[in-house]
């Protein structure tokens, strides 16, 4: 019982994962308006529309096959 089930490799991965999707929600800050009446298209620019939720779903990516991934072969 004294193996982790999820290996330092694979802990690194679950990170990495993290701060990417961290990225990627901060990318997706802003874009409002100060005013109701006012209409603003830059929240529909590449960054918020396209950049943001590719860099969050290879966190997902990330973080999934640090955990499912392929484990060490020292084991």
């Amino acid at each position: 019982m004294d193996k982790m089930a999820v290996t330092p490799k694979g802990l690194k991965l679950l990170l990495a994962g993290l701060v990417v999707m961290i990225v990627g929600y901060i990318l997706m800050i802003g874009g409002g308006s100060d005013d109701p009446q006012v209409f603003n298209y830059e929240m529909f620019n590449f960054r918020r529309l396209t950049l943001a939720p590719v860099t969050i779903i290879v966190g997902i990516g990330l973080i999934v096959y640090g955990i499912m991934g392929c484990p060490d072969k020292r084991r």
